[in-house]
């Protein structure tokens, strides 16, 4: 494990994400939890600011922090505000947690590639945050679609096919 890598990304409720992310080539974990908000140690009953976030294990030899974004995109709406089906408010913005210039600039070009594919009806509102500490989410919120089959989820895969034409 010592040459995976961890990518953090925030796309609604955090169940749905973590639930298709975790069938993804190359992602070995996957935990959901609070980041960006204004206080410590975030509950789901009090995460004033944090997004529902995933923190996502992976090995950079089998996937890239390109490709991770290219299926985020393809399975939430990324140009609602603070909005992913019926979960309304900043906990379920659409955001991006860049941990170093190299990923900021990633995020960057996959926003412009998203934008100019005009797959989307409107323009992406996914914002670049920089890292800021990860709480895991309490236990019954890990796995919970795993543990909750019927469960409520409004992420599915939008579009099959890629933004990107080739990994670089």
């Amino acid at each position: 494990m010592e040459n995976y890598k961890k990518a953090y990304i925030a796309g609604g409720c955090f169940w749905g994400m973590e639930d298709l992310f975790r069938t993804q080539p190359g992602i070995k974990d996957t935990e959901v939890g609070y980041q960006g908000g204004e206080n410590e140690n975030p509950s789901y009953k009090y995460h004033p600011g944090h997004a529902e976030g995933i923190e996502l294990i992976y090995d950079p030899t089998e996937t890239s922090f390109r490709k991770i974004l290219d299926y985020f995109f393809r399975m939430h709406n990324p140009t609602t505000v603070d909005q992913q089906g019926n979960d309304k408010g900043s906990s379920y913005r659409s955001a991006i947690f860049y941990q170093n210039e190299e990923e900021k600039s990633i995020a960057e070009e996959m926003i412009n590639i998203v934008n100019a594919s005009g797959k989307w009806d409107g323009e992406v509102v996914t914002t670049l945050e920089p890292f800021s500490p990860f709480w895991k989410a309490e236990e019954n919120h890990q796995d919970y679609l795993v543990k909750n089959p019927n469960g409520y989820t409004c992420h599915f895969l939008r579009f099959d096919e890629s933004f990107i034409k080739e990994d670089k």
